[in-house]
């Protein structure tokens, strides 16, 4: 898009000189290429400023980024593919099912404080079937069966829904890539969350932080073991890692927050 207008405001120039050349213009033909011009300039550098992130914390964000790639690299990569040679896939689709079925509460009352009630209602009716025909959600016949798709929402989503902004981005310690309104609504959405530590009034996997550890690592060692080359194929294309991340993400969560 920038080199289409950089390219229309060369030929712009190219065509008052040629013009100059060939015959003169008439004053009003000209004020019109530079009004023009002056338009097509103002959009350009628009965009640049468009696509300048505010980024107060990149020096910390560039350290928090080789640390969560080396620990990737060197503990959870090698564990996943050793998870996975061991571990048959449909296995761990079935695992992923599960955890994927156990988190229902965060997207059903997202999706209903975004005014999504036909997408709350799908997932309730998933919910049901995947955990009783779908054996506690270890399989997944509401979509095999019954069509019904899931909705990912959380509360970043809903508050990005509601206008607020993302704010600085924001590195964050294994977790990865996020930003300051997605960093956080990590606590409303542990709330809904039945993989967690703290005293609740209902049921949760796991009762210590110990365990909450084991099982989000488990988790994530699944889920990677099911596409391990998705963060190497996006690795592979980033000339400086840090802000290719940032982008990547930062645009997927706008592409979520639209939806």
């Amino acid at each position: 898009m920038k080199f289409t207008h950089l390219i229309f405001l060369i030929s712009i120039v190219l065509g008052f000189s040629g013009c100059s050349l060939k015959n003169v213009q008439e004053p009003s033909d000209i004020f019109q290429y530079q009004e023009k011009g002056d338009e097509l300039l103002d959009e350009f550098e628009n965009e640049l400023k468009a696509e300048e992130i505010y980024d107060p914390f990149g020096g910390y964000n560039r350290v928090m980024t080789s640390f969560n790639d080396g620990v990737y690299e060197y503990f959870l990569k090698p564990v996943s593919k050793g998870y996975k040679a061991v571990v048959h896939e449909e296995i761990r689709i079935s695992v992923g099912n599960f955890f994927n079925n156990i988190y229902f509460p965060q997207r059903f009352v997202n999706n209903l404080l975004q005014g999504k009630f036909k997408n709350a209602s799908e997932e309730t009716g998933r919910f049901v079937i995947n955990t009783t025909i779908g054996i506690l959600g270890l399989f997944d016949p509401a979509k095999s069966y019954f069509k019904l798709v899931e909705h990912k929402e959380d509360f970043g989503q809903t508050l990005g829904f509601y206008g607020v902004g993302s704010g600085p981005h924001i590195v964050l310690p294994l977790f990865g890539p996020s930003n300051l309104r997605d960093a956080l609504s990590l606590y409303p959405d542990s709330l809904l969350s039945p993989v967690d530590y703290d005293d609740r009034s209902y049921w949760t996997l796991t009762d210590t932080w110990l365990e909450y550890t084991a099982v989000r690592t488990y988790e994530y060692v699944n889920t990677n073991s099911l596409d391990i080359e998705r963060y190497e194929e996006m690795k592979k294309d980033a000339v400086d890692l840090y802000p290719f991340l940032r982008d990547i993400y930062e645009q997927y969560r706008d592409n979520q927050i639209k939806e």
